[in-house]
């Protein structure tokens, strides 16, 4: 009876190379050759996955924003009794890739988008994952404004634009942390820092009460 293949644990075991190279040359030096190599597998196998490097390149960069995704929603999912306030600042934690653990992987999504900036069919993926974050967190500020009308100031506006607009400001600031950290002109506490004050000056600005002590 022949093997069955897991082309879905394949798929994902080829990413991890590809991302582990791409994090020592960028994703221009990678070839499906040094992936099967790095991956333990055949070319054939790799071939058979993708039939191109830029199909495969494609995959590993969607691989790497659902993992940032997928630890955002554990943060959120192991406290449903939090804030939203208390929410957004687990995600905007996880998606600036701030902590030594996941300084490989913010070099490689750094890598990818600095790739994307000259290939258009790499960007649409990109894109596609900003767009989901952003999503995210005007979700989570119109939650947080909603549930902390009580304590709104006066003239404090919350409606729909002001959200997205919010949304955007944070998304970008998380990003260019990355980067900031990654160079080293920020330390890991110091970039915590503006983004935790950004945070209260959003609350500030929305006219709610920040998160408390819960989550």
């Amino acid at each position: 009876m022949p093997k069955q293949v897991d082309y879905g644990s394949r798929r994902r075991r080829i990413a991890e190379a590809v991302c582990l190279l791409a994090d020592e040359q960028g994703p221009e030096g990678v070839s499906m050759r040094d992936v099967a190599a790095r991956a333990q597998v055949s070319l054939g196998a790799v071939q058979r996955c993708f039939r191109t490097k830029e199909e495969m390149l494609l995959f590993a960069v969607d691989h790497v924003g659902e993992r940032v995704t997928e630890r955002v929603r554990a943060r959120i999912v192991a406290g449903p009794a939090q804030s939203a306030a208390t929410a957004l600042g687990h995600a905007t934690d996880e998606v600036a890739l701030l902590g030594e653990e996941h300084r490989a992987e913010a070099r490689i999504w750094l890598a990818f988008v600095a790739q994307a900036a000259i290939s258009p069919s790499l960007a649409e993926p990109l894109r596609k994952s900003y767009a989901a974050l952003q999503d995210l967190f005007v979700r989570l500020i119109t939650e947080a404004a909603a549930s902390n009308s009580g304590g709104r100031t006066p003239g404090a506006s919350t409606d729909g634009p002001d959200a997205v607009r919010e949304a955007r400001t944070l998304l970008a600031l998380t990003d260019g942390l990355t980067g900031h950290v990654l160079i080293g002109h920020l330390s890991e506490r110091e970039a915590e820092g503006v983004l935790h004050a950004h945070l209260a000056g959003l609350w500030a600005r929305l006219g709610v009460s920040g998160p408390g002590t819960e989550g």
